[in-house]
């Protein structure tokens, strides 16, 4: 069986030699998730680059990127939209700025409306 696990490694180095030994310091230093409490969250809409078409965009989330796509799976079920995770950033499809600064007050987050 042919083990993969070389792709999930960045920075990679082949080497010829037998003798060398990895000294990455890169094994899984995943940003720890903070509490909702601790997060400062900006909610704003954006139709920017997007055909005039608007989304809500949600930034400043510190976690790791498994909990951002928890997150933004939760928002997009309860707007009942379409959406990505991209960049650290929730793209939430359509205007739904004050719903999610409301969801996100429910869950216990931090969050304020950005822009206009």
């Amino acid at each position: 069986m042919k083990n993969n696990n070389w792709k999930s490694q960045p920075n990679i180095v082949y080497s010829t030699n037998p003798d060398w030994i990895s000294t990455s310091t890169n094994t899984g230093n995943e940003q720890q998730t903070l509490p909702p409490r601790q997060q400062n969250l900006t909610v704003c809409l954006d139709k920017k680059q997007r055909h005039g078409k608007k989304v809500t965009l949600v930034k400043g989330f510190i976690g790791t990127d498994e909990d951002l796509k928890n997150l933004g799976k939760e928002l997009k079920t309860k707007c009942s939209t379409g959406g990505s995770v991209k960049n650290g950033e929730i793209i939430i499809q359509g205007d739904f700025c004050n719903k999610i600064i409301e969801l996100l007050a429910k869950a216990g987050y931090k969050a304020k409306r950005s822009g206009g």
